[in-house]
């Protein structure tokens, strides 16, 4: 099910990047190009619930949107952390944290997979968080300004940015701990 309105919806973050990215290229004023990344990142990534509930409701759950979903978020959470690292918003060292964990893991997923114990590093409630963390500290970093007079989005965004990475490492060891008994006994 290539196109499904649910795998479009999917595919519409992968799209996102290069629109997200060229916003800080434009001949804007730089509030103006925050504030225009920053709507279309939480738009964008408010599609990873939408096309989840709409396969669901719709019943166009496929193999493949099962796989272009996580790709597809891990793609713009990735590139954004890139734009934010370039503008100096993000460090480096927190981009390297999560770049790496989802590395590691998409590949410790597929191992798993492979050898029939993928069950074994299914999502946790742990990865969820640290995603929503993440989702929530990119467009306050993305925006880079005081919201509404009260929140000093860089400072926040900051702060949430560096909670997303120890939960990144956080839930890396966990999947880890949990594929470690398969590991162990393929390895030897």
């Amino acid at each position: 099910m290539f196109f499904t309105i649910p795998t479009l919806m999917t595919w519409t973050r992968i799209v996102a990047i290069p629109l997200i990215v060229g916003v800080f290229y434009l001949p804007l004023e730089p509030s103006t190009r925050n504030l225009v990344a920053t709507v279309m990142f939480v738009l964008f990534a408010l599609t990873d619930w939408l096309d989840g509930y709409l396969a669901r409701k719709l019943n166009q759950i496929s193999s493949f949107g099962a796989f272009l979903d996580p790709v597809a978020d891990k793609f713009l959470v990735c590139a954004s952390l890139l734009v934010l690292v370039h503008l100096d918003r993000a460090d480096v060292f927190v981009a390297l944290i999560i770049i790496g964990r989802e590395i590691a893991i998409s590949a410790l997923r597929e191992w798993m997979a492979q050898i029939g114990a993928s069950r074994s590093v299914a999502v946790h409630m742990l990865g969820k968080v640290k995603t929503t963390v993440q989702m929530v500290a990119i467009p306050f970093l993305l925006f880079d300004g005081d919201l509404l007079d009260l929140i000093d989005t860089r400072r926040w965004g900051t702060a949430l940015i560096w909670i997303a990475a120890v939960l990144t490492v956080w839930s890396m060891v966990y999947y880890l701990q949990k594929a470690l008994p398969e590991i162990r006994a393929r390895v030897k």
